[in-house]
């Protein structure tokens, strides 16, 4: 996977799969992007590694070979953004997008002049995407988060926005956003299934990808199934803790 290829299959509303990675563990991250996933998206909002980590789990995609390396950064900023793009990530999703304007300015802070106001200088990212800004303009895939109550409200308009490639659920976020008390709160799941409904339904209608994050690999294949055009299973920790209990089970039992 290419980000030439990924950027086309992301705006075509074609089905891709990808991994969430939250430690500063590039050797364990290598062998994941080996494994055929579309793409390996870094957590740099929640996730556990600085900004040299960020860099070395990018490369450690790229060793992989099969995937590209995406960031969710920790803001939707200028700065963090750049910096996620420069380390040489294929795209960037953006959490806490309340409104169209946001998003624009997401769209904005990821491209060069003149369709925005990216600062000059691909520390790494002249190896994969670009180098010149034209190219990584066209290449550079920009997702934003649907996960509060306004960003609810304002699916459609922001679905709308110019240049926005798509855009991605954090499930444990909008279940809280539609009024659950805890993520997964089954007392709002009636209000959570329409909630997700209604942002695969606005995503179709502006033609831009759906996305969203999933505990596993079964309820990524009924999101697909669903409308949403990718979906990401699970995390690096989550997988690794549960390897290690299933195994000391076995080995008590």
């Amino acid at each position: 996977m290419t980000p030439m290829e990924f950027a086309r299959k992301v705006r075509a509303r074609e089905q891709t799969v990808g991994y969430w990675i939250v430690m500063d563990a590039p050797v364990g991250t290598e062998r994941i992007a080996r494994l055929g996933y579309d793409y390996v998206c870094l957590d740099a909002q929640h996730g556990l590694m600085g900004y040299s980590g960020l860099v070395a789990n990018l490369m450690a995609v790229d060793a992989g070979g099969k995937s590209v390396g995406m960031v969710r950064v920790e803001e939707n900023g200028v700065t963090p953004i750049g910096h996620a793009l420069d380390a040489g990530a294929a795209g960037v999703i953006v959490p806490l997008v309340n409104s169209a304007d946001e998003a624009a300015a997401a769209v904005s802070a990821a491209k060069y002049p003149p369709l925005g106001i990216r600062s000059y200088g691909p520390m790494r990212s002249g190896l994969r995407v670009g180098p010149t800004p034209a190219d990584a303009n066209d290449l550079t895939v920009v997702l934003v988060m649907i996960e509060t109550p306004q960003g609810l409200e304002n699916v459609e308009e922001i679905c709308a926005t110019p240049g926005l490639d798509g855009v991605y659920v954090g499930p444990s976020d909008l279940c809280l956003a539609v009024g659950g008390a805890f993520p997964g709160d089954p007392a709002v799941s009636d209000e959570f299934d329409a909630a997700l409904e209604r942002v695969s339904k606005a995503a179709a209608s502006a033609g831009i990808a759906a996305g969203i994050h999933n505990p596993d690999g079964t309820t990524a294949a009924k999101r697909l199934a669903q409308g949403y055009t990718f979906a990401t299973v699970s995390s690096d920790v989550v997988h690794l803790e549960r390897a290690a209990a299933d195994h000391l089970a076995a080995a008590k039992a």
